[in-house]
């Protein structure tokens, strides 16, 4: 059975060295620029290669993240960063903009390319697709079954997916509510967590179908319990979710993910305890779901949109400034609580705490306490731990210890005259020492098994240590201590620079074969709604995208056919509106959710055989520009390009049924505080949220 990789988040140098002490195989992270997570805190150029090399030495993989879309006026910055990542041996970048896909393989071969679930890859063919385009590895949408992922990993390409973490409402690269309302792009790392918000669900006359206020707002992944059958199937990497977490957060997700896929390996059971689910609940949850992954579907806590912790009591009676809490589990002095109220949550951190009028450090289940403060909550208040100190302080008395070794086996051979010999493997390597000074012959004392085994042993402020030393000596040799501790620094020398191990650099010209489209009439009106042909008739207009159930019921020569943002492999073709990789044919148009925003997308498209390109709805009329007149000077050929100028843009895409509990016969909005009401429409099995 394949051991999976186990992938860490890491948004700062303490995560980093928490997520190596855990146990991961392998990292990612990003720099200040190009990666998905612009708020959290990230590398420096200097910290990039500090990371590569110190995780290269345990034996993990680092992977970087330059998974935004890429604007004209930046590509030049973002290819030199490449080359540096490239130069300085990262194992992988994980992509999302298509130009630069195409222009990052065909520059620096050698590199390898992990595809981001921000490129929307959900079904077979759009996995086959990136395959047979050269990428390594896909990281599959949230979205996506443990079923279909059995079909796709058939095809042979690497397979990654998430299995414990926040979620999007929206499927990923997918989302534009936060761009198109608060300006801030999720496709660009600056998601303003929209999802996370409150709203309503109303219809037309405002009359209110959701019982809580988060209608959007996800449940937290988590799949530790099942890890085996992900395991199963041939799940390549398992990746964790977390990159603005704190470093406690990532070295317990990562430990007990770590704990159950060897377990499960080694005995077929994760060994996963309620204990074990406690503690992951206590460092952070907003509930948990098993997801779409295993075919939950409910998927979503109303409830609230942050974290939960456990819940640890309620209020039985507030006199003045004095809370009585009666307790359901065990609290200490520096926890964190929140008091969960009607209208907003207030929360302390534990300080002082009274039982029977005495000042106590500690306080039992069944115990009632008093908490003196004027924070705001009432009688059967439900409260909540948010933070346990003794977790973190279990957690951080951990990680100052560095138990994580590189274990090795080595042979010592010391004999009268010769040069000491050591043979040392690593478990991927078999490295060769000799001494460049001769054995002395013993006269007091000759040298024992237990004194050389003793200096060797001697590897705590390393990332080594011995398992087994097999010693070779005769009794007339001796080697001074000081030589000993020399040879043996010398040695683990040498296994450090054999793991520092290098990615051949080479760099390549970019080149492309493209048709000229200047012979295309420039001036055409496309029409997308789902309501159009009761217009169409009396309109001159030239085309109208439908979708499939009408285009198959009308008959005008006019219609063109629009496929889903989500398929299960609808085929593309000449003519038609693909909405996704998957679809993508020779002859067909590719769709504003594409993402393109650089000449080079452009170029890579038309080169794979489409005919005309919808920009992103996120560009400007600078951008725009900025996009054609690359284009133009770079290729000598002009592009055949589409924009939308008007209409509803589509907010997100979504998976969970948003209107459940809504009447079938009712235009159903999302309202949000402004009282903005944004409509929700059902396509398939999927649901749209429109603009306001």
């Amino acid at each position: 059975m394949k051991k999976p990789e186990l992938l860490a988040p890491v948004g700062n140098m303490a995560s980093f060295y928490a997520a190596i002490e855990a146990g991961c195989d392998a990292v990612y992270l990003a720099g200040y620029a190009f990666g998905a997570r612009a708020y959290a805190e990230n590398f420096s150029n200097e910290e990039i290669i500090a990371c590569i090399n110190y995780a290269h030495i345990y034996g993990v993989k680092v992977y970087v993240t330059v998974n935004t879309i890429i604007y004209e006026k930046d590509v030049d910055v973002f290819m030199n960063y490449i080359e540096f990542l490239h130069k300085n041996n990262v194992d992988a970048v994980i992509i999302q903009d298509l130009g630069m896909f195409d222009l990052i393989r065909k520059t620096f071969p050698n590199l390898v390319i992990h595809i981001s679930t921000q490129m929307h890859i959900h079904n077979l063919d759009g996995a086959n697709l990136m395959k047979n385009l050269g990428a390594q590895r896909v990281v599959l949408s949230r979205e996506v079954s443990i079923d279909d992922i059995k079909e796709i990993k058939k095809l042979g390409i690497e397979i990654e997916i998430f299995v414990h973490g926040a979620l999007c409402f929206s499927y990923s690269g997918q989302c534009f509510m936060s761009s198109v309302i608060g300006g801030r792009s999720g496709n660009q790392g600056k998601c303003a967590g929209t999802c996370r918000l409150k709203y309503n669900l109303v219809d037309d006359d405002n009359n209110k179908y959701n019982n809580h206020d988060y209608p959007i707002s996800m449940k937290d992944l988590c799949t530790i319990e099942n890890i085996g059958q992900l395991i199963d199937i041939g799940v390549d990497s398992f990746k964790v979710e977390g990159r603005m977490k704190r470093p406690e957060y990532v070295f317990l997700v990562i430990s007990l993910y770590r704990k159950a896929i060897d377990n499960y390996l080694l005995t077929g059971k994760t060994d996963i305890n309620d204990n074990d689910l406690k503690e992951l609940k206590k460092i952070y949850n907003r509930e948990f779901t098993k997801g779409y992954l295993f075919n939950e579907t409910d998927v979503v806590n109303s409830y609230r949109s942050n974290h939960l912790g456990i819940v640890i009591g309620k209020v039985i009676n507030k006199k003045n400034n004095s809370i009585y809490i009666e307790l359901s589990d065990d609290v200490v002095r520096g926890d964190g609580i929140r008091f969960l109220n009607k209208n907003e949550d207030s929360g302390l951190i534990l300080t002082k705490m009274f039982k029977n009028g005495d000042d106590i450090k500690i306080a039992h289940k069944g115990d009632v306490i008093v908490i003196k403060d004027k924070i705001e909550c009432y009688k059967d208040s439900i409260v909540i731990k948010t933070t346990d100190k003794y977790q973190i302080d279990n957690i951080n008395n951990r990680l100052t210890k560095h138990l994580r070794k590189v274990m090795l086996e080595g042979n010592i051979e010391i004999k009268y005259g010769n040069p000491v010999k050591v043979n040392i493997n690593d478990g991927e390597h078999n490295i060769f020492f000799k001494s460049d000074f001769l054995i002395d012959k013993a006269i007091n004392k000759s040298l024992t098994k237990d004194d050389i085994i003793k200096q060797f042993m001697k590897t705590n402020d390393t990332p080594y240590s011995f398992s087994k030393l097999n010693i070779d000596i005769d009794e007339s040799s001796f080697v001074p201590i000081s030589k000993l501790n020399e040879v043996r620094r010398l040695v683990l020398d040498e296994v450090t620079k054999i793991r520092l191990y290098i990615i051949p650099f080479q760099k390549n010209k970019y080149d492309i074969k493209l048709s000229d489209y200047s012979h295309f009439e420039r001036k055409n009106l496309f029409i997308r709604t789902e309501e159009i042909y009761n217009r169409i008739k009396n309109e001159d207009y030239y085309n109208i995208y439908m979708k499939k159930d009408l285009y198959e019921k009308i008959d005008d020569p006019r219609k063109i056919l629009r496929l889903e943002r989500v398929t299960r492999g609808e085929n593309g073709g000449t003519g038609i509106l693909v909405s996704e990789l998957g679809s993508l044919k020779k002859g067909c148009i590719t769709d504003f959710n594409f993402n393109v925003v650089n000449s080079y997308a452009v170029a890579f498209l038309h080169s794979l055989g489409v005919n005309r390109i919808t920009l992103s709805i996120e560009m400007s009329e600078e951008n725009i520009k900025d996009l054609i007149d690359a284009y133009i000077k770079r290729y000598k050929k002009k592009p055949n390009l589409e924009l939308i100028v008007y209409g509803r843009e589509e907010l997100m895409i979504t998976k969970y049924n948003i209107l459940k509990k809504c009447k079938a016969n009712k235009q159903i909005y999302l309202k949000d505080r402004f009282n903005n009401k944004m409509p929700i429409v059902k396509n398939d099995e999927w649901f749209t949220i429109y603009n306001y």
